[in-house]
């Protein structure tokens, strides 16, 4: 199947994409993974339990629900929503060359496209501690400006594990909410810039537990209540009363099945063309999170996504201009 523009991904960034190449006519195909990355449709979006920051809901929002708005946005203006997993790309010539997840081989007839919009975002790292399954999103999150003013929060006692940059400003954010913050570090030092440390450390609401593993998140059956500490060299354990775990140890961004043909930065993210979506290879476009390892916001990703959707109408167009120029040597 022969598309103009292909979105590979469907949180925030994908769906905005699509919605703009939609209303421009483009017949997008958005392709909108079957649990890529262990995640469902939708992306990170959905795994947030309440969103109180996306304009246009005064009264918040699952991260569930916004998905499912998104999609019917989509399909509303024309989208062709494929719920499968794109795992092969060649980006060598055009037109690109996509292959389904089951039909990845050489025998096996690719999507092509003519403008490819990469959205599939980053997956936040989990530490897969007991207790963890139950809880996520009961009290337990990797997005503290996300989930951070959520009620069951307020003025309770939250742990971030991390010893980077991440940990310390998720930790200081968290204290805008929290009647205290603990900082799980692993190690007996931060990772974290000088700065940054300092100031969570000097922070008074913020206590730093040094050589700490938290392993083990329990709750009521409803809710985290508590968290089970581990002192890294005496192996000693003791219960930590918390109502929030946050971790702040990363995201892997979705790029492997791109195979390295589009430049990455060190993390894997991918790196663009400042004030724009415009990768190293012409025609291919980053949206959302897969680039974006700063502000991870869905605000932010949607944004992006109609950033690609217009730079990807552009090269159509010049595309199709230069064609027509080469068609009929220059005549009108």
């Amino acid at each position: 199947m022969h598309s103009k523009v292909i979105i590979v991904g469907s949180g925030p960034a994908g769906h905005t994409a699509a919605i703009y190449a939609a209303r421009a006519n483009l017949e997008p195909v958005l392709f909108e993974g079957m649990l890529a990355g262990g995640v469902a449709p939708g992306g990170q979006l959905t795994t947030t339990s309440e969103v109180e920051n996306f304009p246009g809901f005064p009264a918040g929002i699952t991260g569930m629900e916004l998905t499912e708005k998104l999609r019917e946005q989509s399909e509303r203006f024309g989208t062709h929503i494929i719920t499968e997993t794109i795992t092969r790309v060649d980006l060598a010539s055009r037109p690109f060359k996509l292959w389904r997840e089951g039909a990845e081989g050489d025998s096996d007839e690719p999507d092509t496209c003519d403008a490819l919009i990469i959205a599939t975002g980053a997956t936040a790292k989990r530490l897969g501690i007991a207790g963890e399954e139950q809880y996520w999103q009961r009290g337990m999150s990797a997005c503290a400006v996300c989930d951070g003013a959520a009620p069951i929060f307020r003025n309770k006692p939250l742990v971030v594990i991390g010893g980077g940059d991440s940990a310390c400003e998720e930790a200081t954010f968290l204290t805008k909410y929290a009647s205290h913050v603990y900082i799980a570090v692993r190690r007996d030092a931060f990772r974290a810039s000088q700065i940054m440390a300092r100031r969570a450390e000097n922070h008074p609401k913020i206590t730093v537990l040094w050589n700490t593993h938290v392993i083990e998140a329990k709750g009521d059956g409803n809710v985290l209540t508590h968290v089970v500490l581990q002192d890294a060299n005496t192996k000693e354990t003791r219960n930590l009363d918390a109502s929030g775990l946050f971790y702040a140890i990363g995201h892997t961004p979705n790029t492997a099945f791109l195979g390295g043909q589009l430049d990455t930065d060190e993390t894997g993210y991918l790196v663009v063309k400042p004030g724009t979506s415009l990768t190293n290879i012409a025609g291919v476009f980053a949206a959302g999170d897969v680039h974006d390892k700063h502000y991870r916001q869905a605000i932010t990703a949607a944004g992006s996504g109609c950033m690609s959707a217009l730079d990807a109408e552009k090269y159509l167009e010049n595309l199709a201009a230069e064609e027509h120029e080469r068609a009929t040597g220059g005549k009108l």
